[in-house]
């Protein structure tokens, strides 16, 4: 037993330093195609319409349910006389939490699963041997774009669900419950502050950023069997929303000291 235990240790962390040679590589591929001109920009291009505009449908329909539920609920605080704290909840779930987390696990299990198939279809089939034949990097043709396209989208959702729970969420609600406009605005503007919108963003980049390479790296651990390849989306979904959750809760440790 402790020798199966060491050896999965062993196994583990070896993982771990594949997998942060893995991500270096990437970054350094980053900055090279950010200065040149390539058939990458359009990959970057089809990637971000894939993952930003394809998904964008369900996640304004995911935020306006959100910030209409928690308008509508919290609405009981103003008969309370603790309308303030509607506000503050408005902010730090939409905005700043829950927002952020939501789109990522959303983004993970649509684009994060493409990726991870389609790279490890790939290696199966011998086109990355191709590529590299040919002199084409496949982690500057194919990981980078990604990369990218998973980052600018993730910023770009965030933003979206953001404006659709504050604002969207309000016009909703006006239905149900009617707040006034100028009172709604004037006190959430009052409560969201530039520090939520940065962590936001930050936490968006961070997770477009780990969806990116934990798919990319899983799918290229494929061999010769395409009985790997659900195997393998399987191991890159997990450990995309563990990931996701650690790097969630250090983000927001670090706002707040």
């Amino acid at each position: 037993m402790i020798t199966r235990l060491g050896a999965r240790v062993l196994a583990g962390l070896q993982d771990m330093l594949y997998g942060m040679g893995f991500f270096w590589l990437v970054l350094r591929e980053t900055f090279a195609l950010t200065s040149k001109r390539g058939a990458g920009w359009k990959v970057v291009v089809m990637q971000v319409l894939f993952t930003g505009v394809d998904a964008l449908a369900i996640v304004v329909l995911i935020a306006l349910s959100l910030g209409t539920a928690i308008i509508i609920e919290g609405s009981q605080l103003f008969s309370l006389g603790s309308s303030s704290l509607l506000y503050t909840i408005l902010v730090a779930v939409v905005t700043r939490e829950l927002g952020p987390v939501l789109i990522a696990f959303i983004v993970m299990a649509r684009s994060g699963v493409a990726i991870a198939t389609e790279l490890s279809n790939m290696v199966i089939n011998q086109e990355i041997e191709a590529y590299l034949a040919v002199g084409v990097n496949p982690i500057s043709y194919l990981v980078v774009p990604r990369f990218m396209g998973a980052m600018i989208s993730m910023a770009t959702l965030t933003v979206l669900f953001s404006l659709a729970g504050l604002a969207g969420a309000w016009l909703v609600s006006q239905w149900i419950q009617p707040i006034p406009a100028a009172e709604y605005f004037a006190n959430l503007l009052s409560h969201l502050t530039v520090a939520d919108l940065a962590f936001s963003l930050l936490k968006a980049v961070v997770f477009g950023a780990i969806i990116a390479v934990v798919s990319s790296y899983q799918g290229f651990r494929a061999t010769k069997s395409s009985t790997e390849v659900p195997i393998l989306v399987i191991r890159a979904v997990g450990q995309g929303f563990s990931l996701i959750i650690v790097a969630n809760i250090i983000i927001t440790v670090v706002s707040i000291l």
